[in-house]
């Protein structure tokens, strides 16, 4: 192949493209975040996240969310082309305000809980999780 002005331009285009990839993954998971805390501040506290370090098979990852004080929490893949895996909500007459379930990572990424608490306010726990064989679409 001949390196021409055109190929030159068509490769860096491209180099860009897949470049820009990661920050619109990320810019998704930051818009879910947005929509469910109408914007609000997001701080650290009263949540616990637990999940793999490294998860052999990123088709069954194992996680834990709780908090002593949540309404409602939501959970992300940052790295999946769907950020949003999902959203926990627990009454007034709940035993024990957490969750556990098994989610779909498309690779190496981070997961992230946002709670929101019962005075309003809203607090945030993440973890990375390597993921050595592919999940979503992997």
């Amino acid at each position: 192949m001949e390196l021409t002005r055109r190929n030159a331009i068509a490769m860096g285009a491209g180099a860009l493209l897949i470049a820009g990839l990661p920050i619109r993954v990320s810019a998704a998971a930051e818009d879910a975040i947005a929509a469910f805390t109408g914007g609000a501040e997001v701080g650290a506290g009263d949540i616990s996240l637990t999940a793999p370090e490294i998860a052999e098979n990123g088709n069954t990852v194992p996680i834990e969310v709780s908090s002593d004080t949540a309404v409602e929490i939501m959970v992300l893949a940052t790295g999946n082309p769907t950020p949003g895996v999902a959203t926990f909500k627990f009454g007034k007459l709940a035993g024990s305000r957490a969750a556990s379930t098994r989610i779909r990572l498309a690779g190496t990424q981070d997961v992230v809980a946002v709670a929101k608490l019962e005075d309003g306010s809203f607090v945030q726990a993440s973890s990375t999780v390597k993921v050595t064989i592919g999940g979503c679409g992997g």
